[in-house]
């Protein structure tokens, strides 16, 4: 069984959104006749370069280049915190792709605040530039683009979808005094679009913010597999609509499209890693915070490096403790979870 991470969907949302998910009855040349205008339209207004950066003027996209994808949490009238964030690297050429996951409440210096706080605080404190920047420094690795996606936006996704399937055993009841109060009931054929985030939201298990983390795969793993046996065509635009209305990038809307149309044509693989480290409290407050290995965190560096250079061969595209390279998906034809 292969399996997409939480990583390689938002990055297909990134490229394709369901079109990409359809790629085994959409040709690159029929994206090109009925989905590449669609896609630079939709993603229009998500175009929004990094303020403390040159905007980009690049149209295609070939060498290897870093990007920091963010799924934010953001209820109405707020900037929201990015709940998940993965460091990818995209080697267009070969069709590789290394996903990093780094859990949320990292202990890390937020760059521009001259504090350390758990990294999920930087994209609230300032935005997709604090977010990069405080990245860049945890990982000393350039961040060459950024994506962001709101998760209240993939509600109208699995409402448009019809509902989605998710591996809930028990009643998930969310009742703690400093948490908003909800219930998941367990064992259901189809799950809404609500409910399905708030299982993403869902804290008051025993795993924290490792299990957190895991629900969020888990629910994306589900969303790309919906979208996958989607039969209607016509439901496809409305889902980019959606999706290019609770998105941000640096990306401009053609380069997004050409990246498209390159994974369409050619089968790719996808390696994640997470962070490995130990929770601890902390603090006058006791806080929970994760703290990441620092022999780890050296051993991603160096792996960071080597796909970022394009003399890398293939070959020796591995993550930590995977040198023999099992722990990839490898993404040609229909994909399959």
């Amino acid at each position: 069984m292969k399996r997409i991470s939480i990583v390689s969907a938002a990055l297909l949302l990134v490229l394709a959104g369901v079109g990409y998910a359809n790629r085994g009855v959409l040709s690159a040349w029929g994206y090109e006749i009925f989905l590449s205008d669609k896609v630079e339209s939709s993603f229009a207004n998500s175009y929004k370069p990094l303020s403390d950066r040159p905007a980009t003027s690049e149209t295609k996209v070939e060498e290897p280049f870093s990007m920091l994808l963010m799924g934010v949490d953001a209820r109405a009238k707020e900037r929201g915190r990015s709940d998940t964030l993965i460091y990818t690297v995209v080697r267009p050429k070969d069709g590789n792709v290394l996903m990093v996951s780094i859990p949320r409440d990292t202990y890390a210096d937020i760059v521009g605040k001259e504090k350390q706080d758990k990294i999920t605080h930087a994209y609230a404190f300032g935005g997709p530039e604090m977010a990069v920047n405080s990245v860049e420094k945890l990982l000393d690795a350039k961040i060459d683009h950024y994506a962001s996606i709101n998760f209240q936006g993939f509600v109208k996704v699995v409402d448009t979808l019809g509902g989605i399937h998710l591996p809930i055993g028990k009643d998930i009841v969310n009742k703690g005094a400093d948490h908003e109060k909800f219930t998941v009931k367990a064992n259901k054929d189809s799950y809404s679009g609500v409910e399905a985030l708030n299982y993403v939201r869902y804290r008051e298990d025993a795993g924290g913010d490792m299990a957190r983390t895991n629900r969020n795969r888990v629910f994306i793993e589900e969303l790309i597999h919906k979208a996958s046996s989607l039969q209607q065509w016509n439901k496809i635009p409305e889902v980019l609509d959606i999706v290019g209305d609770n998105f941000l990038t640096d990306l401009p809307p053609a380069s997004m499209s050409d990246l498209a149309k390159q994974f369409l044509q050619t089968g790719h693989e996808i390696q994640s890693y997470t962070l490995k480290g130990e929770g601890k409290r902390m603090g006058k407050q006791n806080l929970w915070y994760f703290i990441a290995d620092e022999d780890d965190l050296n051993t991603v560096r160096s792996t960071i490096s080597a796909w970022l250079n394009p003399d890398t061969p293939v070959s020796e595209l591995t993550v930590p403790g995977n040198e023999n390279g099992s722990n990839h998906s490898e993404l040609t034809g229909n994909p399959s979870l």
